[in-house]
C-alpha cells in the first residue's frame, strides 16, 4: 500500500521523514544542519529515511522546537524569503529575466 504524501504547502508533521522535509522545503535543510552539532551527527546523512518524532528521540532533540523551526524556514521559503528572513529575489525566468 502506497504511503499518501502531505501536499507540498501543508504542514510539517512529526511522522515526516527528513527526506519529505527537505524534498518539499529545500531551505529546511540549514534547520537539519543547525543541529548537528548537538545530535553529534550529519541528521541529513544518518536519518534520512527516519521520521522526525524517530530522529528526535534518536538525538536528543526538542520535537516540538525544531517543528517550529522547519515551519518557519518553510514558510519563508513559500513567502519568497529565505531562512534569515531576506527578500529571496533569485527568480530567473526562462528567458533569463527576473520574474
Amino acid at each position: 500500500m502506497a504511503e499518501i504524501m502531505p501536499d507540498k504547502g501543508g504542514p510539517i508533521s512529526p511522522d515526516m521523514t527528513v527526506l519529505d522535509v527537505v524534498s518539499r522545503h529545500r531551505q529546511t535543510e540549514t534547520v537539519f544542519k543547525k543541529y548537528e552539532e548537538q545530535a553529534g551527527a550529519c541528521i541529513c546523512c544518518e536519518a534520512l529515511f527516519e521520521p522526525l518524532k524517530a530522529v528526535a528521540e534518536k538525538y536528543g532533540l526538542d520535537l516540538e522546537q525544531v517543528l517550529t523551526e522547519l515551519e518557519s524556514a518553510a514558510s519563508d521559503e513559500r513567502g519568497g524569503r529565505n531562512h534569515a528572513g531576506e527578500k529571496n529575489d533569485a527568480h530567473i525566468a526562462v528567458d533569463g529575466k527576473k520574474g
